[in-house]
């Protein structure tokens, strides 16, 4: 019992190895401020630039803090800090121009929002008399049309992305040639720039309209062709997350393949299929190529998508810069107010869809 003891007995190097040092709670803290330091004082002798100030710090933060878990703890903790912090790094990089680009909008557009430039139309109107132009400031045209486009779109989007993907995960065989057909059309769909679907809408209509094609259902169509593969890739992976022992339940007590996928399978994975297809409108929601092509623009209120152009949120923040009115400041301010109202309809549209899933989610899911 003795010379088991011993011959069991942790040696030297061992135990060492299992009460290694340990960095202070707040040590990355201490790193991060001193970094921060350092590098605006490196920077203030050259010139401070707040880009290379972030950058700076961020690499003195990584090397100070991998030398000093290194020296202090051991060569484990040091690279797991060093990965963490170049997660951390890498994650505030891109929140960056997230925030950026919000801030400015929620800036620049707050001053505009109002409830008169939400009801009312806008454009420019002549005064014969006195020979002058008034730029009205409204973006009701604009919310018209982009809900009349999108919706319009995501009627036509939504069936045939959701009954294609439940082709191909419930019925298609893996080499069938009709599945590998679809799945290679999606593909090649997902790439497709959004300007070129803009001109095959715009070329489709002026082959069975005529040259001034221009309406909001060719502008819809012009979206579909963005949104389908979208919706049939996202709604693809949800289905597969579906465990299969869940159909083959359903399979042994008799139930048709058609009553287990309405019954079983789509309520299990209806917070993703929702979820995915929101996605999927907001990816097509904000397009602007393809319906400045299709639907043109333009200041009229004009609610029907067969007849004229239309104008969309997108597209008014797009002119608005691009071909301003007799005051350009009106102008431009219009185009910010714009893009803040898309920005709002995006996290209204989410926020609708997540109540939704939620409602019909299953029980256990909530």
């Amino acid at each position: 019992m003795t010379a088991l003891s011993q011959r069991t007995k942790p040696t030297g190097p061992v135990g060492n190895s299992l009460t290694t040092g340990q960095l202070p709670r707040f040590a990355e803290l201490y790193v991060l401020a001193g970094a921060a330091v350092v590098s605006a004082l490196l920077l203030l002798l050259i010139g401070f630039n707040l880009v290379g100030w972030l950058v700076l710090t961020a690499v003195l933060y990584l090397i100070a803090l991998g030398i000093l878990s290194l020296v202090v703890e051991n060569r484990r903790k040091a690279t797991d800090r060093l990965v963490r912090g170049l997660v951390t790094v890498a994650f505030l990089l891109a929140l960056i121009p997230l925030v950026s680009t919000l801030s400015t909008v929620i800036i620049q557009g707050a001053g505009q929002l109002s409830w008169s430039f939400i009801t009312q139309t806008g454009g420019s109107s002549f005064n014969a008399d006195t020979l002058e132009v008034t730029q009205t400031a409204g973006a009701l045209q604009a919310i018209v049309g982009t809900l009349i486009i999108t919706g319009i779109a995501a009627l036509i989007s939504i069936p045939i992305g959701l009954f294609t993907s439940i082709y191909l995960v419930e019925y298609a065989l893996p080499k069938q040639w009709l599945a590998r057909t679809v799945t290679f059309l999606v593909d090649v769909m997902t790439g497709i720039p959004s300007i070129v679907a803009g001109l095959f809408a715009f070329s489709l209509f002026s082959i069975l309209v005529g040259p001034k094609a221009f309406s909001g259902f060719s502008a819809s169509i012009a979206l579909s062709v963005l949104m389908i593969p979208t919706v049939v890739r996202a709604c693809e992976e949800m289905l597969r997350l579906v465990p299969a022992d869940l159909r083959e339940a359903s399979y042994a007590l008799g139930v048709s393949k058609f009553a287990t996928i309405v019954k079983i399978v789509l309520p299990t994975a209806i917070a993703g299929l929702i979820t995915g297809i929101m996605l999927a409108v907001a990816r097509v929601i904000g397009e602007t190529a393809p319906i400045f092509l299709a639907a043109s623009f333009t200041d009229n209120f004009n609610s029907n998508p067969f007849d004229g152009p239309m104008q969309t949120l997108p597209v008014l923040a797009y002119t608005g810069y691009a071909f301003p009115g007799a005051d350009i400041a009106a102008s431009n301010a219009s185009a910010w107010g714009a893009a803040l109202l898309l920005v709002i309809l995006v996290v209204i549209l989410n926020l609708i869809a997540r109540i939704v899933a939620k409602i019909f989610a299953p029980k256990g899911a909530r």
